[in-house]
């Protein structure tokens, strides 16, 4: 019989009341800062009647915008209400976490307002992604080299999730990563089909209802 590891840690669970239905996210150990910060907002209330703001076909869905639960038909989101000084420090965990499908990560503004690339402290997106070819993964890996100036962030094990599970190579070393979907990918794949405008909203108002903090992280 095996015996459980002693003093390691329990990971979280949030889960997300959708009008699609039920998502539930594990968040890492190993990038503290952003697991605590995701708990503090869920607690808080902060993602209870938002909007999946931006939806993108094999590539991702994005929430956490408080300004998206009173917005009007076809109002461009994502700017939120957060200033510099609510940013996260990154906690890249390479090639631990990668932006695999399914995984939880966290939004950001773009090098050339954040060149620390600092992480959103309430927006977040949930990885669909899509699989890639050998050629296509070493087209990804050198724009990923040229942006990080890192040479050995993708292990063989790596790649290979993106040839076979798929995901979002070229987002690896630039934002952080810190939970994956432990139920309700289904529901994910759905929103992501939704129709959308040009702002990559989509047409029909998709809301978390609530979130709560399902299972707390503890020793065990």
């Amino acid at each position: 019989m095996m015996l459980p590891m002693m003093g390691r840690k329990r990971q979280a669970e949030v889960t997300f009341e959708t009008s699609k239905g039920i998502i539930v996210v594990t968040l890492y150990n190993d990038t503290p800062i952003h697991r605590d910060n995701f708990i503090r907002n869920v607690k808080a209330g902060t993602y209870d009647g938002v909007l999946f703001h931006r939806c993108i076909r094999n590539f991702m869905i994005q929430s956490g915008d408080p300004t998206s639960r009173n917005a009007r038909p076809g109002e461009r989101l994502g700017e939120g209400d957060e200033t510099a000084a609510d940013r996260l420090p990154a906690e890249f965990r390479m090639p631990q976490h990668f932006h695999r499908r399914g995984v939880l990560a966290a939004a950001r503004e773009g090098d050339e307002y954040n060149p620390e690339k600092k992480s959103s402290s309430q927006q977040f997106y949930i990885v669909t992604g899509r699989t890639f070819s050998d050629e296509e993964l070493n087209a990804q890996f050198q724009r990923v080299r040229k942006m990080t100036g890192k040479e050995d962030l993708w292990t063989p094990e790596i790649r290979e999730a993106y040839r076979t599970v798929g995901g979002a190579p070229h987002l690896d070393g630039s934002y952080t990563v810190f939970g994956e979907v432990k139920k309700g990918m289904d529901v994910v794949d759905s929103i992501q089909a939704m129709a959308t405008d040009s702002y990559d909203r989509p047409l029909e108002d998709i809301r978390i209802i609530r979130a709560k903090v399902s299972k707390r992280g503890r020793l065990r």
